[in-house]
């Protein structure tokens, strides 16, 4: 057998291994969930009313069967590109076009993975305007939802393009050990952003407004103080233009760090229970979970760039997708859209990870409350109004949950 042959018999083998999983995983969520469905289980009748939760039911469900159409479409899509020869195609029309400098070879990856990202946009545009329209999640319009898009290219171009081409350059001035090279470029970008974007970028795509003096900013400024938070501001955040969806996070770090609340989070809840999701958020800083998760995407970066390292020197890598060997390009490409059907397998420890520092936060917010009610409040309301799943299968929520269930964090906090 060929070698094309080989890489078409493995690299096939592990798409549809994921998606019969990913398959798999959804209808058993879904038999799991209408299960649930003919009334309100007992231990969710004081957060939602039946009218509510059928809902949320049929959200669910819908979200799932879509979910599935993506599953199967992305698949056929990927090994389409692996394997129809375009990549080489493209490969060979950008080296005649644009030669073999390093910024060229940057332009085909930039290229090419904005030409990736097409083949989604109606399975996107469908479930922002028809499913998240249907049960009232959407208020974005086609103009801003197009708007966001194009600004999101642009700034693909404007900050990728530099980075990629610094790292190919490395390739060329360092030789083998450009991976840790590359690694570290790529640690100082990410420590970069973590500045820039909450000033420069997230202003691109919404408004932030400092909030309002009153009782509820006296309040969130107290408890940010006594927790020892130093925080720039605390701003609002218009999230209510593109869905009815609510959040709360703080972003930067030092002395840019910002409180961010989405608007729809104030209409939702009361002035305790703000208080409590803030003291949540602030929980995941004093405990460190930040700096954690940066070093483990560290890690995983230095593996990935070292694996890429590996592949680069084998020849039949480069000639199993149709490529010539002897430029580290490609194989970044085929590396980026071959880690997906890998990392799958991986995301159960990785949500477990999370869902723990989920936990500790709880805790950290119920201590910081002096009581564990106003998060549980809060929780109640962000979980009916978002219509959440309250019923997913453990195998499905394992998978793809990186916040444990309702039911599970209130008898953590009641603990």
């Amino acid at each position: 057998m060929t070698i094309v042959g080989i890489a078409f018999l493995t690299v096939s083998g592990l798409v549809i291994a994921k998606v019969a999983a990913q398959l798999w995983l959804e209808n058993l969520n879904q038999r799991y969930v209408r299960a649930h469905e003919d009334r309100v289980p007992d231990a969710f009748k004081e957060v939602i009313d039946e009218p509510t939760y059928a809902k949320s039911v049929k959200y669910t469900l819908a979200k799932g069967r879509l979910s599935k159409i993506e599953t199967i479409y992305d698949a056929v899509v990927l090994l389409l590109v692996l394997f129809s020869g375009v990549l080489p195609l493209m490969y060979g029309l950008f080296g005649r076009w644009f030669g073999e400098a390093a910024w060229a070879k940057a332009a085909f990856l930039l290229a090419t993975s904005l030409a990736l990202s097409i083949p989604g946009l109606p399975l996107e545009w469908y479930h922002q305007f028809r499913l998240e329209d249907r049960f009232g999640f959407n208020t974005t319009t086609q103009k801003l939802w197009w708007l966001d898009r194009l600004k999101g290219i642009l700034l693909a171009v404007l900050l990728g393009l530099p980075v990629l081409t610094l790292i190919l350059k490395l390739v060329e001035w360092t030789g083998p050990g450009w991976w840790l090279w590359a690694w570290g470029t790529l640690l100082a970008f990410q420590m970069i952003m973590m500045v820039l974007a909450p000033v420069l970028i997230l202003p691109l795509f919404n408004k932030f407004t400092p909030l309002t003096e009153g009782s509820l900013r006296e309040r969130l400024l107290a408890l940010a103080q006594r927790t020892g938070f130093r925080a720039q501001s605390i701003q609002v955040m218009d999230g209510s233009k593109r869905s009815r969806h609510s959040n709360a996070f703080f972003t930067g770090f030092g002395g840019f760090r910002k409180i961010v609340l989405f608007d729809t989070l104030i209409q939702q809840l009361e002035e305790q229970e703000l208080e409590a999701v803030l003291a949540h958020e602030i929980g995941h800083f004093k405990l460190k979970h930040i700096p954690k998760i940066l070093i483990l995407s560290a890690l995983g970066s230095l593996t990935g760039l070292y694996v890429v390292s590996i592949l680069a020197t084998q020849g039949w890598f480069y000639q199993a997708f149709g490529f010539v060997p002897g430029n580290i390009a490609p194989a970044l490409l085929l590396f980026g859209l071959l880690s997906g059907v890998i990392t799958f397998w991986f995301s159960p420890l990785a949500h477990w990870w999370s869902r723990r520092h989920e936990y500790e936060a709880d805790a950290f917010a119920a201590k910081v409350m002096t009581q564990a009610q106003p998060l549980i409040g809060a929780l109640r309301k962000l979980n009916e109004k978002n219509l959440s799943n309250l019923t997913p299968h453990p195998a499905y929520s394992g998978f793809y949950y990186s916040h444990p269930g309702l039911l599970e964090r209130e008898k953590a906090l009641l603990k």
